[in-house]
């Protein structure tokens, strides 16, 4: 699956016979990168064991109030979770969720996450059928719970007909696609991620702190939204994102000619790499020796990289990234004004925050608005960024459209 990698999937497991293809959609879910936590109804470990999908998931396994010794694990689970999948989810599951109650671990954790929450049925074609059932089910439907089948078939208890739970394969792709929200379908987009590094020596470099994870789960991000990408990445630890184009380069000027070689096919540009202002001026053609006197390093502006692609007379539509360490909208606002992009994403750094930490928090500016996005991972950070700057795209290109009409039928 190309939509599930680093993505935190709660599965609750409920007291059925399907509880053993659990077991198997933790290990694919795995397989695909995602990060899986299981949580279990007392009834479910009458089928399969918490051990097993503690050895599946990598993560302990939580069964009831008894293994959550600080009385929160429901609301930390709660926010931990990208998506919860309830599979197998039973007509009892079923009702309980329809009701609202909270009086087990994974009811409770249902009722207080703002995920998306996913069910998978399964249980006797006759209760699937019986009026309670399909009325619960409307219900939850109602919420904008998503209901992931069931199937038909031969049941365990000999009957035919529907109420068995879709195959591992099938919830995964629906998992997978859940995160596909298209909104930027259509669009190309080029994301620039990392540092670069600039040489004084054939040893030596200068750089900054840069790991890449946030250019990189943005490109990740606009590649779930439908977007065909293009990462141009400086020098980074991370392994390249599926599904795109990626192509690494070292220094400024690198990146410079790989931006501006393509960018006339590009929509949509986000600048998230962590680029460096100044070079030396003049790099040793040999290691410079360790000397015992006091010594001086002369050097020079680079290009700016956003700032050359925004000033192009067909340009796309701009993002920018500011790390500041202090009076963060002011800066974000005059760089947004200097550079003349449509936005820019601001942070302050330092002190664990940013560069140094797998989460962050984001000030969005641009003409006639601005937002907060709270402290949160970076993956998901980039979604929500992805998600906002899509929102803009789509609004000036519909004025522009809308300008275009009305200039031809003003002629």
């Amino acid at each position: 699956m190309k939509n599930l990698s680093q993505k935190r999937i709660l599965l609750g497991v409920s007291g059925g016979i399907a509880a053993y293809k659990s077991a198997e959609l933790v290990r694919r879910l795995r397989a695909d990168g995602a990060l899986v936590r299981v949580v279990m109804t007392v009834n479910a470990s009458e089928f399969v064991t918490a051990r097993t999908f503690h050895a599946l998931s990598g993560e302990p396994v939580l069964s009831g109030w008894s293994d959550d010794s600080s009385g929160m694990a429901h609301i930390e689970l709660a926010r931990w979770a990208d998506r919860i999948l309830v599979a197998p989810a039973t007509a009892n599951t079923l009702a309980r969720l329809a009701q609202g109650r909270a009086d087990d671990l994974l009811a409770a954790v249902c009722l207080a996450s703002d995920a998306p929450l996913m069910v998978a049925p399964a249980m006797n074609q006759g209760m699937w059928r019986h009026a309670a059932t399909r009325a619960n089910v409307a219900l939850l439907r109602e919420r904008g719970v998503q209901i992931c089948g069931p199937a038909e078939g031969e049941q365990a208890c000999g009957d035919v007909g529907p109420g068995r739970m879709l195959e591992p394969q099938a919830l995964l792709q629906a998992l997978s696609d859940s995160f596909s929200s298209m909104r930027l379908a259509g669009v190309k987009v080029m994301v620039t991620a990392g540092p670069t590094r600039e040489a004084l020596d054939p040893v030596r470099f200068l750089s900054n702190r840069s790991s890449g994870k946030t250019g990189y789960a943005i490109a990740r991000a606009a590649r779930e939204a439908g977007a065909s990408v293009t990462l141009i990445s400086g020098p980074v630890a991370l392994d390249a994102p599926s599904g795109l184009q990626c192509i690494g380069v070292e220094s400024a000027q690198d990146m410079l000619e790989a931006v501006m070689a393509r960018v006339s096919d590009c929509d949509l540009f986000i600048a998230a790499a962590a680029v460096a202002d100044y070079r030396p001026a003049e790099p040793a053609q040999q290691k410079i020796k360790k000397r015992a006197t006091a010594s001086s390093l002369p050097l020079e502006p680079v290009t700016d990289v956003l700032a050359r692609v925004a000033a192009l007379q067909r340009r796309p539509f701009c993002v920018g990234f500011a790390a500041e360490t202090e009076q963060l909208e002011q800066h974000a606002q005059r760089k947004r004004l200097r550079k003349g992009v449509e936005m820019i994403a601001a942070n302050l750094v330092g002190g664990g925050r940013g560069f140094d930490s797998d989460d962050n928090e984001l000030l969005l500016v641009w003409e006639g608005g601005q937002c907060w996005l709270p402290r949160d991972s970076k993956p998901r950070l980039a979604r929500q960024l992805v998600d906002k700057i899509a929102t803009l795209y789509s609004q000036r290109f519909n004025k522009e459209i809308s300008s275009e009409h009305h200039a031809k039928h003003s002629a």
